[in-house]
């Protein structure tokens, strides 16, 4: 089966837009505490969201629907998803929900969940909910109903999480940190981390309307930061997206490193300390450069489906810790359940601070190949794998490039698009070939 309305991460959608409508958020959260009333008497759910102005209709909806399903709820205000995750385990509570579009702009709005673990729920429980919300609303009795409070302090406790993420024995006096939360569920939480673990810090996108989430700041939008990184003279600068989950950073001469080069930063980092690292998982855009430096440490990398909840689960499958995409999504599971932007950037950090060394010279044996990227229309019905042009001229490409490059082709998940993405060594070649398979696939 399918899902109808769950989709990679959750339910996301245009606000006032079904099925992201108060009343729909309602009855679903109706139907999400009778799925958890069948396994306990008294479920309690934390809600956290980040600072759309869409937050507050939708978190009174999904009290609402919780209350009337006689489960009690907790409020923990602007949080980042990764806050939300950690308190969810940290109070012991049966459910995490949280209000966000991650890097979207503010006119849309989505939900989605972490169980007891702060881990992300299975399709089975997503498809039981589905089938509940399907169902006549049971509404409790006013005895029954469930009541709601607000957690003091929830952003103070979630800055001391990943404050303790952070080796005891280090310190990042002295440095210049440029703080860019894109007007996001970190805004109150990102700058003070930093400062409190000793660095000078600068904050921009910190000043949330309730409309300006993501708008030309944060992890996709960078060159805010690089700006603000050159004007400060700072030395190095952090993005986070509107929530908090993704991960870009820029260094003193205003260079902007991407999740793949991160992720095989901390790797470098757990082996220079001695620590065994089998494997890490990354996605099938994951840059081949990464690929290939690993395998010259010794390190397997195993490429997941793009979403950072195929990258979690490969990791489970294998009891890996670290993985990512090259978008700053990035997995570090001895430190945390779920990808934290903030506990990242301090993973990176703690490497620089205990090698003395910049970015550029911990990456200095690490040349990202060259992507280039190419989208070609499909027509109704039209069979991209049963064209035979197409097939031969993959075949004679990759192998042209042999180990010097990479194709990849996929259909878009949301539009009738073929999607190509050549990788070599050589700029030049890459586009070459992508043009090749772009006649190839258009030719059919």
């Amino acid at each position: 089966m399918t899902q109808k309305y769950f989709g990679t991460d959750g339910i996301r959608g245009t606000v006032g837009q079904a099925p992201i409508t108060p009343d729909f958020v309602l009855r679903l959260a109706h139907a999400v505490g009778r799925v958890l009333k069948r396994t306990e008497e008294r479920p309690m759910v934390l809600i956290g969201k980040d600072t759309r102005i869409s937050g507050y209709m939708l978190e009174s909806a999904l009290e609402s629907g919780f209350n009337s399903a006689g489960v009690d709820v907790l409020l923990l205000g602007p949080l980042p998803t990764p806050g939300v995750a950690y308190l969810t385990r940290a109070q012991r509570a049966s459910l995490g929900v949280v209000i966000s579009a991650s890097h979207n702009a503010y006119p849309d709005n989505g939900i989605k969940f972490f169980n007891a673990q702060g881990s992300k729920l299975p399709d089975a429980w997503e498809l039981a909910v589905e089938a509940a919300l399907d169902e006549a609303p049971v509404w409790v009795d006013s005895a029954s109903l469930g009541k709601t409070r607000r957690l003091d302090d929830a952003a103070g406790r979630y800055i001391e999480f990943c404050k303790s993420t952070f080796p005891h024995d280090l310190t990042l006096k002295g440095l210049k940190i440029v703080v860019d939360a894109a007007h996001g569920a970190a805004y109150h939480i990102a700058p003070k981390v930093f400062h409190e673990l000793g660095a000078e810090v600068i904050a921009i996108g910190c000043a949330p309307d309730g409309l300006n989430i993501n708008h030309e700041v944060g992890a996709t939008h960078p060159d805010a930061l690089v700006r603000a990184v050159r004007a400060n003279h700072a030395d190095y600068g952090i993005a986070l997206d509107g929530d908090a989950d993704r991960l870009q950073m820029v260094d003193a001469a205003g260079r902007l490193y991407n999740g793949d080069e991160l992720l095989y930063l901390m790797v470098c980092d757990r082996m220079g300390r001695d620590e065994h690292v089998p494997g890490v998982v990354g996605t099938l855009m994951t840059n081949m450069a990464v690929e290939l430096a690993l395998h010259a440490r010794g390190v397997k990398l195993e490429r997941a489906k793009v979403g950072d909840r195929h990258v979690l689960e490969a990791l489970a499958r294998h009891r890996w810790v670290l993985g990512g995409e090259g978008s700053g999504h990035l997995l570090v599971l001895d430190k945390h359940t779920t990808g934290d932007g903030l506990v990242s950037a301090l993973q990176v950090l703690q490497y620089c601070v205990r090698s003395g060394q910049s970015l550029a010279h911990l990456l200095a044996d690490l040349t990202l190949f060259p992507q280039v990227l190419l989208n070609v229309r499909l027509r109704p019905g039209q069979d991209w794998k049963g064209n035979a042009r197409l097939a031969q001229t993959i075949q004679k490409i990759e192998a042209d490039l042999g180990q010097a490059g990479r194709v990849l082709i996929r259909p878009s998940g949301t539009e009738p698009l073929l999607r190509i993405m050549v990788e070599a060594r050589d700029a030049a070649v890459a586009s070459d070939c992508a043009e090749r398979l772009a006649e190839a696939a258009r030719a059919d």
